[in-house]
């Protein structure tokens, strides 16, 4: 596996992120703690050195367990998590952004996690009844504090990310690193404002949910169902997503690949900012996951996969687009226009 800096920063991640809202079974149908250390133990021997996991998942137990996981080797690992949720429907302050509830939540953490400090803090998901001055100003305090060393920011408008990182570079205050956000080829709608955001303003992207919930395994196209675990109810998926699938199995055939290392191997694809979150509950199935990290798809098949599931980006990127004549006249054809992005 190959490592990138996070963001802007110098930090060197892996490529892949092991994503931990399987670990625990408090949910019902994540993986116990021995699963969940072959789970990890053959996620670091791949080269693998982020671990993902928050607050709310399994209700903290994922944390525990992920603090069990990492005591051999902490040093090593990036150990990542999240905070905005809920911990408790009965208090209006143990949810949201604002620097009281980041504060509970820190802490909290730290004490599932059996760790001193949080290498990477997400923001789980945009929360508009908090100002995003406070909420960046108190992520930098913690900072500051050596509570947490990075932050990043997950599930949030693109106008608010920027608008959070201007507040930052303009204050002297940590600014995100990265943000996390739903990607694959059935989903794409990143592509209209969040994945050129992100690129724009250096941000790494790390792309949970790359299988669509097991639809791009294979498990509901192929005659010999997969063992790749999914609680999407075949029923509830539509044609669209079925046509995309049976294009991913085609690749997949004619490549001596898994269904699930194409639908991977497509995200990284000329893509050397997106880091893919891998969430499995067995350790057959992040074994063949892993696998993509080796597979390069040819030009062909790449396009394949872009036409099969090609979306509209709507306005205005469309609008731009198809007004370049009459914004920049006959001449504009004869400009070769620098990518200030």
């Amino acid at each position: 596996m190959r490592y990138r800096t996070l963001g802007r920063t110098g930090l060197r991640v892996s490529e892949m992120f092991l994503g931990t809202m399987t670990f625990g079974t408090d949910w019902g149908w994540g993986a116990p703690l021995d699963e969940c250390r072959k789970l990890y133990t053959a996620f670091v021997e791949a080269g693998g050195n982020v671990i993902d996991t928050a607050d709310k998942y399994t209700e903290g137990e994922s944390e525990r367990i992920v603090g069990e996981l990492i005591k051999q080797d902490r040093d090593r690992m990036v150990v990542a998590t999240k905070y905005t949720l809920s911990s408790d429907g009965t208090d209006p302050n143990a949810s949201g952004n604002h620097r009281k509830n980041l504060t509970r939540a820190i802490e909290s953490s730290l004490t599932r996690l059996a760790t001193d400090r949080i290498d990477l803090l997400w923001v789980h998901i945009w929360d508009p009844a908090t100002p995003i001055e406070e909420t960046m100003r108190a992520l930098d305090d913690a900072v500051r504090a050596g509570k947490i060393l990075y932050v990043g920011i997950s599930d949030t408008p693109a106008w608010v990310i920027s608008r959070a990182n201007t507040l930052a570079d303009w204050r002297g205050w940590t600014p995100f690193a990265g943000v996390q956000l739903p990607y694959s080829l059935v989903q794409r709608d990143a592509e209209r404002e969040l994945l050129p955001m992100a690129e724009a303003m250096g941000l790494s992207v790390a792309a949970w949910s790359p299988l669509a919930r097991g639809v791009l395994s294979g498990k509901f196209t192929r005659s010999t169902p997969t063992t790749q675990h999914t609680r999407v109810r075949a029923e509830d998926i539509d044609e669209r997503e079925l046509a995309i699938a049976r294009t991913v199995d085609a690749v997949a055939d004619e490549l001596g690949a898994s269904s699930s290392q194409v639908a991977l191997a497509w995200l990284r694809a000329g893509r050397p900012n997106l880091h893919v979150v891998l969430g499995a509950r067995r350790l057959e199935q992040l074994t063949d996951n892993l696998g993509a990290a080796e597979l390069e798809l040819p030009e062909d098949a790449i396009r394949r996969l872009d036409e099969a599931s090609a979306i509209e980006l709507g306005f205005p990127a469309d609008f731009i687009s198809s007004m370049g004549g009459f914004t920049y006249g006959p001449v504009g054809e004869r400009v070769d226009f620098t990518d200030r992005a």
